[in-house]
């Protein structure tokens, strides 16, 4: 695991932790680490859900531009495959994640939120995609994440002028689900996803899958996706476990083995 992203995991809640100070800022040793760390998550079977944090005080507040001015096209050609798959690496995890947000969360630093399940944001948090103000767009999923999380047209007010959106406007516009104090992100953070732990792990992975892949295209083909991952939850110990107890005892009672 890279020095400058770490992955802890406690109570059954892995933590990827970004530190690198001041901002955070995304350069390739951070983006190969979030690769990395969402690997580690997705196959530890002790994970049930996933924070991603960048501390008490900023998120991630964009891409290394001084790593980044340098490079050519061609440069750029190789290297924002691994961009992109990093933050794919992130959305990809099987287990609901949540990113905690506090301070500057813009360009990548909001696309890596982004690839979350959810956002849990601080009062001091800003969001945004200010790329055009550089002279370039999202690189990282900014395009396609952002505006089937919050339409095309507030996607392209957001991307086209490159302002900031502050975590009022965030929460009232679907960006976020949730805003409490910066010193409660994490904590609040936590409080999302510990219901996960113990729970139907293969079911919860079947829904994410029917979910994101759903999106991804027409309604026919979606409900296909989860016609398939219904019924492949049939194959799981869990599910015996969750209809005998239900059966048995009523709604809500099942233990779970996540297997």
């Amino acid at each position: 695991m890279s020095e400058v992203v770490r992955f802890e995991v406690e109570g059954g809640i892995g933590t990827i932790r970004m530190d690198r100070p001041p901002m955070n800022a995304l350069n390739f040793e951070v983006q190969d680490g979030l690769a990395a760390a969402a690997n580690e998550a997705t196959v530890r079977k002790d994970v049930s859900a996933v924070i991603v944090y960048g501390g008490e005080k900023v998120f991630a507040a964009g891409a290394d531009i001084k790593e980044m001015q340098t490079m050519s096209y061609t440069d750029m050609v190789d290297r924002s495959a691994a961009l992109q798959a990093a933050f794919t690496a992130i959305a990809r995890i099987p287990k609901p994640t949540v990113a905690a947000v506090t301070g500057y969360a813009l360009g990548g630093g909001c696309e890596l939120a982004l690839a979350c399940d959810f956002r849990v944001a601080g009062e001091n948090a800003t969001f945004g995609q200010p790329e055009v103000l550089l002279g370039v767009i999202p690189g990282a999923g900014g395009t396609q994440r952002l505006s089937r999380l919050i339409g095309p047209a507030r996607a392209k007010d957001i991307i086209f002028t490159g302002r900031f959106v502050p975590a009022e406007e965030a929460l009232r516009i679907g960006l976020v689900d949730e805003v409490v104090a910066p010193e409660e992100v994490y904590a609040a953070a936590r409080r999302r996803v510990e219901r996960y732990v113990g729970g139907p792990a293969y079911a919860i992975r079947a829904a994410k899958e029917a979910i994101d892949r759903g999106l991804e295209v027409d309604l026919d083909t979606g409900l296909e996706i989860e016609r398939m991952q219904f019924a492949g939850v049939f194959a799981t110990r869990d599910r015996d476990i969750g209809m005998a107890s239900f059966v048995e005892l009523g709604p809500g009672k099942a233990q779970f083995e996540g297997r």
